[in-house]
């Protein structure tokens, strides 16, 4: 363990300011979550008519992308740090550059073809995915050096989760609304993506402020021989992210669990607009759905942090996991009596979800903090950029699990305008990819969560300068 002196960040009580402009940044990460999860899929099979099959390998080809680069840019992150105490300048980047591409993502019209579409829709969501990894990096790494104290960082990424919550509600219901709001759909997917993409940026710009928090720069000069070495190469830094991943048991357990739990509420974001059009009966009611989802995470998510606060950040995401899986379980009985009673299956599963998005991202820093303590360095960056990879396969494969059931079941797409009739097998397979798929997944991931071991005493302690 390093004997040199380190700041001691666990009194450090984060101010309102510092709070607020942090959970500003959900509104993009909330944005690009939601958005092309909820509908690029359905934008490739029912707009474009391109084959579910070919439409999920789009999605996961652009997301493997991020598992590739994801890993660099943390390493790169850390070497920014070390240059010159702050991440600002990959998060600014992004902020700056995604909004077009974007935009460009669903620009493209039915009139070019199911094969060219296809391909201008993965070259536009690949630019996307590096404008945004370029920010989400570094961003979820800011935590781990804004405080040291295992409350505070719950209370930081609980009102994070607030915003967060707020942003799915925003994008999940407007943005099929913007896409209603055009003279023809090509029009309406062009506006919505317009729109979501400017104030995705606009959060995004805004929560690149605290890199330059004091917390954060001071974490920083006391760390300056902790990150990655500034003449290191490309293939070592790559590395270095999975080298944390041996060495921190934590971390193995913790991103195998959120793994897990990023491709259960995948397949369920997937899926959503293919209830409301096929099982609901009304393309509009995804806006309902998503109602029902985020208003009660809404109030719920400050009910997780007084609970965490009380009986440990692993088990009230124990909590959570159990009672997401019972809720979208439930959800299963839709393929004998389909109606509106989804909505209250789907409104417990919202209770459950904001804590299983604010907890591990409050234990996730706690990780970070641990490992510093044990191994002496402080690398991050490294830790978020395996950890958004990490969450980006999830999302990913939950959009190609549901293509995958909607091809073996005999889904039929079409190009905007057309009117057909799905068979019951390709019904079936819409209900079981919305509830016994991701209730199955998250039920797994209880098992990775049981061999997380740290608790309040292993973060909250004091570590004497020159211990």
């Amino acid at each position: 363990m390093s004997t040199e002196a380190r700041p001691e960040r666990a009194s450090v009580r984060l101010s309102p300011r510092t709070i607020v402009l942090y959970a500003i940044g959900s509104l993009g990460t909330g944005g690009y979550a939601t958005l092309p999860g909820l509908v690029l899929t359905y934008f490739l099979t029912d707009n474009l008519g391109v084959a579910a099959l070919a439409a999920g390998l789009i999605v996961t080809s652009a997301k493997i992308w991020d598992v590739v680069i994801d890993p660099l840019i943390g390493a790169a992150s850390d070497r920014q740090l070390a240059r010159t105490g702050s991440r600002r300048g990959f998060m600014v980047t992004g902020a700056l550059t995604l909004p077009l591409c974007f935009a460009l993502t669903f620009a493209v019209p039915p009139s070019w073809g199911p094969f060219a579409g296809a391909a201008c829709v993965l070259l536009a969501f690949l630019a996307t995915a590096t404008a945004f990894s370029l920010f989400q990096v570094p961003y979820v790494a800011l935590p781990a050096e804004l405080t040291g104290s295992y409350d505070e960082r719950t209370r930081l990424l609980g009102w994070r989760v607030v915003v967060l919550t707020a942003s799915i509600l925003l994008f999940g219901a407007g943005g099929p609304a913007l896409r209603k709001a055009g003279p023809d759909p090509a029009t309406g997917y062009l506006l919505m993506g317009i729109a979501a993409g400017l104030v995705i940026g606009i959060g995004m710009l805004i929560a690149a402020r605290t890199a330059g928090a004091p917390a954060a720069a001071a974490s920083a000069a006391g760390r300056a021989s902790a990150p990655a070495s500034t003449d290191s190469g490309w293939r070592d830094q790559y590395l270095s992210g999975f080298r944390a991943l041996g060495r921190s048991q934590p971390f193995r357990a913790l991103l195998g669990t959120f793994l897990l739990q990023a491709l259960a509420t995948g397949t369920m974001l997937a899926g959503a607009q293919y209830v409301a059009t096929w099982v609901l009966r009304s393309e509009d009611a995804v806006t309902f759905v998503f109602v029902a989802l985020v208003g009660p995470a809404l109030l719920a998510t400050p009910a997780w942090t007084v609970i965490a606060r009380r009986l440990g950040k692993e088990r009230a995401f124990a909590i959570a996991s159990i009672l997401f899986t019972l809720a979208a379980a439930s959800i299963t009985a839709a393929v004998w009596t389909p109606g509106v009673w989804i909505y209250a299956s789907v409104a417990v599963a919202g209770i459950a979800y904001a804590g299983l998005q604010s907890l591990p991202m409050a234990m996730l820093p706690d990780v970070i903090s641990h490992d510093e303590r044990v191994s002496g360095t402080g690398q991050a960056g490294t830790f978020t950029g395996i950890w958004t990879a990490g969450e980006t396969v999830g999302f990913a494969l939950g959009a190609t699990a549901v293509s995958v059931t909607l091809a073996a079941t005999g889904y039929i797409s079409t190009v905007a305008g057309e009117a057909v009739e799905q068979p019951d097998a390709a019904l079936t397979g819409i209900v079981l990819s919305f509830s016994i798929l991701p209730a199955v997944l998250m039920a797994a991931s209880l098992l990775t969560l049981r061999r997380y071991r740290l608790r309040r005493h292993d973060i909250d302690v004091a570590v004497p300068l020159g211990a």
